[in-house]
């Protein structure tokens, strides 16, 4: 708490400043900053600010700023907007190819070509060639700023290699070995060449067994290689195994957060990471999910009243509807939460679609049992009627077996034939269970009705 009242209070020393027209001591101030947390400042700023600030700053300072920043808020393409083309050309050749990339494709593609036709040659073709992936692969998260080097040169022109190219490289700690093709035939580690004799050959030390991805594998595989791995980098390579480009951990990072975040949304039926929007941006959004689920939710009131006759008859029917299908709602979304987890887990590409099912059908009705088991005795002592505990403690057995088949079955399937099993959200598997939980319980009750008609 205190290091945030810190932090706010030279924020506003330093806004201070910016409104003082004091350049100097906010220059020195601000470039001495962390640059996420110049980040974070440059967020507080309102328009007028940020444009005063752009005069202060250089491209290429402003560059070092947004290579942290550039995923960490919707409204980059509005920011870009407020500096002038020639100043945002000569910041995005400055930041690294792989996230002036990802800017790039957050604009339409006039304005994409806008700011390309004012940069050099060298700096459009160095970001052209990750615009052109697919999103969410390799390709499209990877960046071309690594040190490459021949296996028939020594240490000491390797390092001289190095010591050229490091400003310009995202990452120095690995060193990729490639023949006069560009294939990648081994690795090394910045340690390995600081710790070995200068005149030994690159060839007697590298690493010939690299682990590399392909350019098109999704990122969630990737970022599972670089965890199962404890990589900081990972290389990407082509079919033909030409070296492409590199994946940084950091990189990794965000792709976690962003698949973290899809998940949730898709658990929840809504958005997750929307949290700065107004109520009617969020209300439009959310409406979709909840009109669709609304006419869902009327099947289910089209089922109660098909049972309208069983309910007059024996009234205290009605009192355990909502007990039974929030029970057996609740038991899906577990399900579900676990099936997602599991396959978003899994390494196994070939994992057994019966044994997921087989372990959670197994779940449901060890948890149907005992929940069936105790609302049967309180239902018998609560209305003297073991009878109608029977029924409520039967049909809240089987549907909790069926809404956790459902939760399991679901996403599975989706994997299965390619899609993105978090769509399978939350609020979707509930209303199923309702429909299918009163379906069961009113069968079941109607086989009993003679024990507590009239109750």
């Amino acid at each position: 708490m205190n290091e945030n009242i810190e932090m706010e209070q030279q924020f506003d020393l330093l806004r201070q400043l910016l409104h003082a027209d004091k350049m100097n001591e906010f220059r020195e101030m601000f470039l001495e900053w962390h640059l996420y947390e110049q980040g974070q400042f440059y967020f507080t700023l309102d328009e007028k600010e940020r444009l005063r600030l752009y005069t202060y700053l250089s491209p290429k300072e402003t560059a070092d700023m947004f290579d942290v920043i550039e995923e960490d808020h919707e409204d980059m393409k509005d920011y870009l907007s407020e500096m002038a083309p020639r100043y945002v050309a000569d910041m995005l050749s400055e930041m690294y190819a792989d996230n002036a990339a990802d800017i790039l494709n957050q604009l339409d593609k006039e304005e994409a070509l806008k700011y390309l036709s004012l940069m050099t040659s060298e700096n459009v073709n160095r970001i052209k060639v990750l615009i052109g992936y697919e999103d969410k692969t390799a390709g499209a998260i990877m960046t071309t700023e690594y040190v490459s080097i021949v296996a028939n040169q020594t240490i000491r022109s390797a390092l001289n290699l190095l010591r050229k190219k490091a400003t310009q490289a995202e990452i120095i700690y690995y060193i990729y070995v490639v023949d006069s093709h560009n294939h990648l035939e081994g690795i090394i580690s910045l340690r390995d060449l600081l710790l070995n004799r200068e005149d030994m050959l690159i060839s007697e030390m590298m690493e010939e067994r690299v682990i590399s991805v392909d350019v098109t594998e999704d990122q969630e595989d990737v970022a599972k290689t670089i965890r199962d791995y404890d990589f900081l980098a990972v290389p990407v390579v082509n079919s033909r195994k030409e070296l492409l480009g590199i994946i940084t951990v950091d990189d990794i990072i965000d792709v976690i957060d962003d698949e973290a975040a899809s998940d949730y949304s898709g658990l929840a039926g809504v958005d997750v990471e929307a949290i700065a929007e107004t109520p009617l941006k969020a209300s439009i959004k959310r409406l979709p999910w909840l009109i669709t689920l609304l006419f869902l939710g009327m099947s289910t009131a089209t089922l109660i009243s098909h049972y309208e006759v069983l309910i007059n008859e024996a009234s205290i029917l009605a009192v355990f509807i909502s007990l039974i299908t929030g029970t057996a709602g609740n038991a899906g979304t577990q399900s579900l939460a676990v099936a997602v987890r599991k396959l978003a887990i899994s390494d196994d590409k070939d994992m057994s679609f019966a044994k997921l099912i087989i372990s959670e059908v197994l779940t449901g009705l060890i948890t149907g049992c005992v929940t069936g088991l105790v609302i049967f005795i309180v239902v018998g002592f609560w209305k003297n009627n073991f009878i109608l505990g029977f029924v409520i403690g039967i049909a809240m057995l089987c549907a909790i077996t069926v809404a956790n088949l459902a939760g399991s079955f679901i996403p599975i399937l989706m994997e299965k034939i390619g899609f993105d099993p978090a769509v399978a959200s939350g609020p979707f598997i509930t209303t199923l269970s309702d429909l299918t939980s009163v379906l069961i319980y009113f069968n079941i009750a109607s086989l009993f009705m003679g024990f507590f008609i009239g109750t």
